[in-house]
């Protein structure tokens, strides 16, 4: 394997967190074309829509894009050869037309209101600054300068003047160019999901309302706006009285394919990095939404890893969206699992699909919903929204047949159900004292017998669909969980990039004592055979060398088989004569 970037020099950057689209267009970088956005936007759109689509999908680079082709100035330049620049009479019409409003909430936050309030008040402050220049129009009152020039100062103490703002800005801006004017508004919900975590929740949904009914509702000013989303939060909530409103979900056919990348498009992008063996891969890892009748790709995650594989062809696969993204969903859904959702949580890790019928529009309150089967409705109808599930089919009557995405997600769910489970067990402080003094002793017996109570009392993977090393990884991870409770204990675990965990080592200093562990997945419960693989295994690691190196006087070799939420469990006992 010779180490390298592979051809940089002569390929275009990948565009690793750049939301900019003239940046992507005049700096180098590699582009996947979604341009048709826009034709398909002018030809379908209402007077105000909203899309919703899980984090990282695309939504920020599409919004600017928007800003780059609507508004007065654009550079038809940064159009040329795509796939918009084919529709002339459309550019033509529209391309550089009109005044263009464009925040984004992404930001928006504080651990209390009245810091969430100023973060808020500072953002519309610093897009007001962008119209400067009409401080000098000859087509604006004195007393509309003035209010601009409040708003540039960010002077919101009265909580009147910035629930206006986003509307006096279009009139103001209606008013010099003599035309309406477009809104972009990123991220809607985040400001939201940010105070509902924070406890102030109802405040901050009021400011919201009050900042967007005035601009989007009988408001002569307005050409249309777009708004983008994780969540659809209930009209009542936000959008109370909104005319012509178009709402595109993920479930949506409409404009479902610009956001997140298609086959061909990662197929495109790894063979122009001379990478396209490691297609299946990008596929496993990173595939399997579906968004109306199209399959794609986290883009997020596509650019990051071929980024990656352009300077090291044999990288592995390595989660992206996950450390970029917020898992207290995930966290939300686990702490208030039931029994019927811990088996439905069993079955989506097994590679099972789960069906259950889903709320489209949401609030944050209905999480806290008293009806217990209510709030895991929409704790299921949360998850599905954020890209934590997807559909296996077309929905049939609002009843969606949900399915794990693909191996990243996988993994997500993984890591949180083994804290869950680590977080269960050691709850049980007598049970988990004496499964780590067996471990200790050499008791297989009460080692098998506790372990074996633990999966029985916990979410395990079921003998469906996942692979072997995925089923390994997990009980692997149990038994991690348990091990390194005990903080005395030197706790080692070599990993595989993809595979799991390859051998547990563990060093008890005070009793210069070691424990060398090889887990095996017992396909339909063969234990014997599986128990006499992991003890060979052993063997052959050399790690007991390593513990012996290590101080070590007395190991402790287990081979544990685990099938479903069984397992059994082989010891030797190896002891070193002092000299």
């Amino acid at each position: 394997m010779e180490w390298g970037i592979i051809g940089v020099e002569e390929k275009l950057k990948l565009p690793i967190g750049e939301e900019f689209f003239k940046n992507i267009r005049t700096k180098g970088f590699y582009y996947v074309d979604k341009t048709g956005f826009i034709a398909d936007l002018i030809k379908t759109r209402g007077s105000v829509n909203l899309f919703t689509r899980p984090r990282r999908f695309g939504k920020s680079l599409n919004l600017d894009m928007l800003q780059s082709f609507f508004e007065i100035g654009a550079d038809p330049a940064v159009f040329e050869g795509l796939e918009i620049s084919k529709e002339e009479k459309l550019c033509a019409e529209h391309m550089g037309r009109y005044p263009v409003i464009s925040i984004s909430l992404k930001d928006v936050e504080g651990l209390d209101f009245q810091t969430a309030y100023g973060s808020l008040g500072l953002l519309l402050s610093e897009e007001a600054e962008r119209f400067d220049f009409l401080l000098e129009s000859g087509r604006l009152n004195q007393s509309e300068k003035t209010k601009l020039q409040r708003m540039m100062d960010c002077d919101f103490e009265k909580k009147e003047f910035l629930q206006g703002s986003l509307r006096f800005l279009t009139k103001i801006l209606c008013k010099h160019y003599g035309r309406p004017v477009i809104v972009l508004i990123d991220e809607y919900d985040v400001p939201l999901d940010k105070a509902y975590q924070n406890d102030y929740y109802l405040p901050m949904v009021q400011l919201i309302r009050s900042l967007f009914s005035p601009v989007l509702k009988t408001n002569k000013n307005l050409e249309f706006a777009v708004i983008t989303g994780c969540l659809r939060i209930a009209r009542e909530s936000i959008f109370t009285g909104l005319n012509n409103f178009k709402v595109r979900t993920i479930s949506d056919v409409e404009c479902a394919r610009y956001f997140g990348f298609t086959d061909a498009e990662v197929r495109a992008m790894l063979e122009y990095y001379g990478v396209g063996e490691r297609f299946e891969d990008i596929k496993e890892w990173y595939d399997g939404y579906h968004f109306g009748f199209v399959d794609v790709y986290c883009p997020w995650d596509v650019i990051n890893q071929c980024d990656k594989l352009r300077v090291w062809a044999d990288a592995p696969m390595e989660p992206h969206w996950e450390n970029s993204s917020s898992n207290s969903i995930v966290q939300e859904i686990i702490a208030k699992a039931t029994e019927t959702t811990k088996s439905q949580i069993e079955a989506l890790i097994s590679g099972e699909a789960v069906e259950k019928a889903l709320i489209s529009e949401l609030t944050y309150t209905d999480l806290e919903n008293e009806d217990e089967d209510m709030c895991q409705t929409y704790l299921w109808s949360v998850l599905f929204a954020t890209g934590y599930l997807t559909d296996a089919d077309r929905p049939v009557n609002q009843v969606h047949k949900l399915v794990i995405p693909n191996r990243e997600v996988l993994g997500i769910y993984e890591k949180r159900i083994l804290s869950w489970f680590k977080k269960k067990a050691v709850s049980n402080i007598d049970d988990w004292r004496k499964f780590c003094e067996a471990v200790m002793d050499g008791d297989a017996e009460t080692v098998q017998t506790i372990f074996n109570e633990f999966m029985s009392a916990s979410i395990s993977i079921r003998d469906t669909y996942a692979r072997k090393e995925m089923k390994e990884n997990f009980y692997h991870g149990m038994l991690l969980g348990l091990l390194k409770a005990e903080g005395s204990w030197i706790v080692k675990s070599n990993a595989e990039s993809g595979a799991g965990y390859t051998d547990i080592k563990l060093l008890i200093p005070s009793k210069a004592a070691g424990c060398i562990i090889e887990v095996k997945y017992a396909e339909g419960g063969a234990f014997d055979m599986a128990c006499l693989t992991a003890m060979r295994q052993i063997e052959e690691t050399g790690y007991v060398d390593t513990l012996i190196q290590e101080g070590a006087r007395t190991i402790h070799k287990y081979g544990i088989a685990c099938y479903k939420k069984r397992s059994r469990i082989l010891h030797s006992k190896q002891e070193l004569r002092l000299n």
